[in-house]
């Protein structure tokens, strides 16, 4: 076997290190990963085949393999209270299309949220899967709350009968009824899909509502608020656990990340330990924080606010795009993403609003003076587009130095 010094890769690796070290991240769907965690995805797990379940494989010398699965669905069930879970997923949007393929032919009807108002490409979008093969009628926000109304989506479902509502968002800062979804779905005589790949580490702390109690599936990524490695999740009843399991391998997926089911073990254990609760009321003390001094400083905040561990500045009166404040920030060392607004009139790829997240801050031990600090800094760096920068970029490191 060639050596396995490879300069080119491991000095991209390195900078990339350094990049995430020095630089302040707000992008909401990113975390930081404990060095537990990531051990199992660099481990020998990565030479394993392991097709199939715990104790029904295509392959033989699977027995670690069934162990660590095993503890790995044993693991989820506990955290998130569910009757089944299948730990196998790759992604987020992998658990999603499993659970389509579940309860849908292709030509039914979903109903999900709008990407532009806060939802998900896979929750229906043209360009996903989930707008090729199924008809979508998605819903929206509000125009004056730019909050979830759910007679409007209860009038909706009655006139599109879809098979599936899906509830849950990539860009949606205010708490979601799963309840009300719940009637709707059942109104209308479809199965409710629960997406919580951005709220999963509130749930389980019990900061935000369960949807396992109200939803058929929920699916879930295992990064983002989870803080565990990148990776799917399907939780549902007993009634659907055989079809979910077939719908994920063979349906859509051949062997497991052995490596991933293990970090994500890791993560379901860590995220059962009492500290967790303490770190998800951080980032929501964050995200609020950093909110209202945006706020204070004259900047609109999509829907007033957040109840989560993120939210959209809109940024149309400050005469720059999305994607301009995106790259402007950057250079200044504070990495965010653009966002649509709701009822956006730019393109997608511009946008006028960026999503700020404090998920991956928090981890690094920020607090709410630091989130005082950062808004003043957004504020001087979008104040001046054009200016130099340096010295914000010099600044941030004394966050991290003191916290």
């Amino acid at each position: 076997m060639s050596s396995c010094v490879d300069t080119e890769i491991l000095s991209l690796i390195t900078q990339e290190e350094e990049r995430q070290q020095n630089t302040l991240n707000l992008i909401a769907s990113e975390n930081y990963a404990s060095a537990c965690v990531r051990k199992p995805l660099s481990s020998v797990l990565t030479n394993k085949y392991a097709e199939g379940y715990p104790g029904k494989r295509y392959y033989a010398g699977c027995e670690n393999a069934d162990a660590i699965e095993q503890c790995a669905i044993d693991r989820a069930k506990l955290l998130f209270g569910a009757d089944h879970a299948n730990v196998q997923p790759h992604s987020g949007s992998q658990a999603n299309m499993a659970v389509y393929m579940t309860a849908l032919a292709p030509g039914d009807t979903i109903m999900g949220m709008s990407l532009a108002e806060g939802g998900h490409l896979t929750h229906g979008h043209s360009v996903s899967f989930s707008g090729i093969f199924y008809r979508s009628h998605p819903y929206t926000v509000d125009r004056t709350t730019e909050r979830l109304d759910y007679d409007a989506i209860q009038a909706q479902a009655l006139k599109v009968k879809p098979k599936i509502i899906v509830t849950g968002a990539s860009a949606y800062s205010r708490t979601i009824d799963f309840k009300a979804f719940s009637d709707i779905a059942q109104s209308v005589d479809a199965v409710l899909l629960a997406d919580i790949a951005h709220i999963a580490g509130f749930v389980v702390t019990g900061l935000h509502p369960s949807p396992v109690p109200h939803a058929d599936f929920v699916t879930s990524t295992t990064h983002k608020t989870l803080r565990g490695p990148r990776g799917g999740l399907i939780l549902c009843n007993h009634q659907y656990s055989e079809k979910i399991d077939k719908a994920v391998m063979p349906g859509i997926q051949g062997g497991p990340f052995m490596q991933v089911i293990a970090a994500k073990a890791i993560a379901f254990r860590e995220a059962l330990d009492p500290s967790f609760i303490e770190y998800q009321k951080q980032v929501i003390l964050n995200a609020k924080t950093l909110s209202s001094t945006l706020q204070g400083l004259g900047y609109r905040i999509v829907s007033g606010g957040t109840d989560n561990h993120l939210f959209i500045v809109d940024l149309t009166d400050k005469g720059i795009s999305g994607r301009d404040a995106e790259r402007i920030l950057s250079k200044a060392g504070i990495t965010v993403s653009r966002s649509c607004i709701p009822f956006d009139p730019a393109k997608p790829w511009i946008t006028s609003g960026i999503r700020l997240g404090t998920p991956a801050v928090t981890t690094r031990g920020l607090k709410q003076n630091a989130m005082k600090q950062i808004g003043l800094w957004i504020h001087q760096v979008l104040n001046k587009p054009h200016g130099d920068h340096s010295r914000v970029r010099q600044n941030l490191m004394t966050l991290f130095s003191k916290a």
